[in-house]
């Protein structure tokens, strides 16, 4: 409420108010003291309904974390978390709170936002001096930090604003990154108040030369500069994109930054991985091999073994692995974990460290992973039941395997073990001369996804593939999605690129393959460099920075914590066509945010030319002060309606984009014809009729709002008028304000107050059958200006989050 009543417009109007009062001007007072009310109380309802249903939707993703109550491991909402709680943290989380480890296993964490440290961070149980800085306090964890690996338990010791993050947030209070829409509704207040100044001091110092009363000529130059703002414009671009994300909300699609709805529609280019949008992300276990390509019971075993005791982070392959081999009937009995080396992004494989029943002096060490990395820790070969040397020829026929099956389209993973004397506890150092065991298939492709991708090419959406799974398999999938196989990059390749060279390359290639998270955020910012919106869809905890840096982050709702608080959307279900919904909604929304601030800017912005215009030639004012603020309030009220209103088709078929140059052009086209039938009016008024001036007012009032309602109906639509229909509520309040707008003059007392006087049956027909003159003229006009702007190439916006 305050927001709404601290406007530098709503300012305006009570410093006219004040005038009023003091010259003893009550009705005028009052007049402006009702439509500041009104107003002020519409824009707060409609924001604050709007801020109430974002809210609502961002319930629906708060975090939670595990914490330990009473010897009792339980999931809660972050929020709830208090000194005191043990939490219970593992990789893919947010630490909730400041707090000290009290067990950690191989716990590494990300305090990058805090420390400035841009790698990963091992944190133990210990003690460590009570002056040691904070990026040294190897014990301790800090709100704002991801957890990258392992698991642990930490005693939560402060929270809120007290937390080490809390403090330094209270003495920077940064502000988030300036969105591509915020940017422009900046510009656009520029641009009004250039406008302003110039009409305001014009027909302040042509009042000054007629000598006309000065308070007089300053309450109307007051109102002047009101009527030219769209006061409402806060209020109806709020309940426009509230409007947008409830109904993207019931197709899937969370909302949780609602300015992020103009980035969804600007987006050109989607990088998305490949699991779970392209592949079903539901993963099956289709085999367990030897190295031989033949199935194995002990390769499965092997397998079930790591996945089984796996507790470091909830993962689909697991699970997979998991139901696969109990449906099977096989059980850890007689195993007994004893150790785990968690799965990091640079090693790409995890370790479980087992101990036999049946030979307790020894333990088993079983490591499943990508491939290659497995592969490169092994020296041993499993060949039936014997172990033999792992000789360089043998390296190339398992390669070659591996990417034959790739090729074919399945995701490979390999697994090895060895065995080594019984001890405390392992580390990486002890993944080493391995036994290489056999292969794991998993992942088949998505059925309908090549129909997604051309629905989304058809949008003007463009999708490129960011991942760090092989090339023969991200290829395959490429190939039968519809994307084209050979227009591939490689990370190894991508490394030795430098920024110029990459930005040349990244819009032109459509898949890049086997990349680290750091490079992920690369091919972002290279594609944003080059003009692109960017969106990337991602769920995992490598894909945080990319999700931050892209124009518009999106991840999914089984998403990790730090992917999830990453994204500015979030859909509810892992799919395209999901995604491509959200796109046309997001679309939608703009166009009917655009249509107000395009085609109420034009009408006002031709009404006070018109006014600034006339104000030398009459011997009195075109309109006293209370009626512009009447005029622009009550044409304002039907575009409350424009969120629910119909778009056409063709608007959401490519990218849309936020242009102050489009806006202005738009304002002067549809503004100077409204003026020119202004001027027409005049000299009807003054050479036919020899009006008076409350007789002018009268008809130039309703003149000027009949036409702003009428143009409300007809450049809502790039077609003609009558091929587009608007949605009921928008239409039957237009129709309703001019039916009430045609009322004034004959409503007694009210029309006194406000100046007015009942015209006669001539005087009403001139006035229909200027309006009706105005809606052809302005009707052709459209026709004309948009031949005009389709004629000419789209261009990509600017990075809304500059590279």
């Amino acid at each position: 409420m305050l927001r709404q009543v601290g406007s530098p417009l709503v300012l305006i109007l009570l410093f006219g108010a004040a005038i009023s009062l003091f010259l003893r001007e009550w009705v005028d007072a009052g007049i402006i003291l009702a439509v500041v009310l009104g107003s002020t109380l519409l824009g707060f309802y409609q924001e604050y309904r709007a801020a109430t249903a974002v809210d609502e939707l961002k319930r629906r993703l708060a975090l939670t974390c595990r914490v330990i109550r009473d010897g009792t491991e339980r999931t809660v909402p972050a929020s709830v978390i208090v000194p005191g709680d043990v939490v219970v943290l593992s990789a893919g989380n947010l630490v909730p709170a400041d707090g000290l480890v009290l067990e950690a296993a191989d716990f590494l964490v990300n305090e990058a936002g805090l420390t400035g440290e841009s790698f990963p961070v091992e944190k133990q149980p210990g003690t460590v001096a009570a002056d040691t800085p904070l990026a040294k306090r190897t014990n301790a964890v800090f709100l704002g930090a991801s957890v990258q690996s392992g698991t642990a338990k930490v005693l939560i010791v402060e929270t809120g604003h007290r937390t080490a993050f809390g403090t330094i947030a209270r003495r920077l209070a940064a502000r988030p990154p300036e969105t591509e829409f915020g940017r422009g509704i900046r510009q656009f207040g520029y641009l009004l108040i250039r406008v302003m100044v110039v009409i305001v001091l014009f027909v302040l110092a042509v009042n000054g030369l007629l000598g006309r009363p000065p308070v007089e000529s300053l309450l109307f130059a007051v109102a002047l500069a009101v009527g030219m703002s769209p006061e409402l414009l806060p209020a109806i671009i709020s309940v426009t994109l509230a409007a947008g994300a409830r109904a993207m909300a019931k197709e899937g699609v969370i909302v949780r930054r609602l300015d992020a709805i103009e980035n969804l529609g600007s987006m050109d280019i989607l990088c998305t991985d490949k699991t779970g949008t392209l592949t079903p992300g539901v993963i099956a276990l289709a085999d367990a091999t030897d190295a031989d390509g033949k199935s194995s019971a002990s390769v499965r075993q092997m397998a079930f073994l790591n996945a089984a005791f796996e507790t470091g982070i909830d993962n689909p392959l697991d699970a997979a692995v998991v139901a696969d081999c109990t449906h099977a009937g096989l059980t850890t009995s007689g195993y007994r974990k004893i150790d785990e080396i968690p799965y990091d992004f640079r090693r790409t494989r995890l370790t479980i460290v087992v101990a036999d029943d049946a030979d307790p002096s020894r333990h088993l060490v079983i490591t499943k992973g990508a491939f290659q990395n497995v592969l490169a820790v092994c020296t041993m070969l499993r060949r039936g039941e014997a172990d033999v040397p792992l000789a360089d020829d043998a390296r190339k026929q398992l390669s070659a395997f591996y990417e034959a099956k790739g090729t074919a389209g399945f995701r490979v993973l390999a697994v090895a073990t060895c065995r080594s004397a019984a001890k405390g506890a392992y580390g990486r150092d002890d993944e080493t001369g391995m036994t290489f065991l056999g292969f794991l298939f998993v992942d088949p492709p998505k059925e309908g996804v090549a129909d997604t991708i051309r629905a989304l090419k058809g949008l003007g959406v463009r999708i490129k593939i960011i991942s760090g799974d092989n090339r023969y398999v991200t290829a395959h999938l490429a190939e039968a999605v519809g994307l084209d196989p050979k227009s591939m990059l490689v990370g190894d390749d991508l490394a030795k690129l430098k920024d110029e060279a990459l930005w040349n390359l990244a819009p032109r290639t459509k898949l890049f393959v086997e990349v680290d998270p750091q490079q992920k955020e690369r091919i972002v910012r290279a594609l944003q460099r080059t003009g692109h919106a960017v969106g990337y869809l991602g769920d995992g905890i490598n894909d945080a920075p990319s999700l931050h840096y892209a124009d518009v982050g999106i991840s999914v709702d089984q998403a990790v914590d730090v992917a999830r608080a990453s994204a500015d959307i979030v859909l509810l279900r892992r799919d395209l066509d999901v995604l491509r919904r959200g796109v046309e909604d997001g679309r939608r929304t703009f166009a009917n945010a655009l249509k107000y601030i395009s085609i109420t800017t034009s009408a006002n912005f031709g009404n006070m030319i018109s006014m600034a215009l006339a104000t030398p030639l009459l011997p009195f004012l075109p309109l006293a002060a209370k009626q512009i603020l009447l005029n622009n309030f009550l044409s304002d009220l039907p575009s409350l309606a424009i969120a629910t209103d119909a778009v056409d088709p063709e608007r959401a078929t490519s990218p849309q984009r936020w242009s102050i140059r489009d806006v202005q052009r738009f304002m002067i086209l549809f503004g100077l014809t409204s003026s020119v039938f202004d001027l027409i009016t005049f000299a009807v008024l003054l050479v036919v009729f020899h009006a008076r001036e409350a007789t002018f007012q009268t008809t130039w009032f309703l003149i000027s709002l009949l036409t702003e309602l009428a143009v409300l109906l007809v450049l809502r639509t790039r077609r003609l008028s009558f091929r587009s229909r608007p949605s009921s509520p928008l239409l039957w309040t237009t129709v309703g304000m001019s039916v009430a707008a045609l009322a004034t003059p004959f409503l007694g007392p009210l029309s006194a107050a406000f100046g007015f006087v009942p015209l006669s049956v001539t005087e009403m027909g001139t006035v229909v059958v200027i309006v009706i003159g105005y809606v052809a003229a302005t009707e052709a006009a459209k026709v004309w200006f948009y031949r005009k702007v389709e004629r000419q190439p789209f261009a990509a916006p600017p990075a809304a989050r500059s590279p």
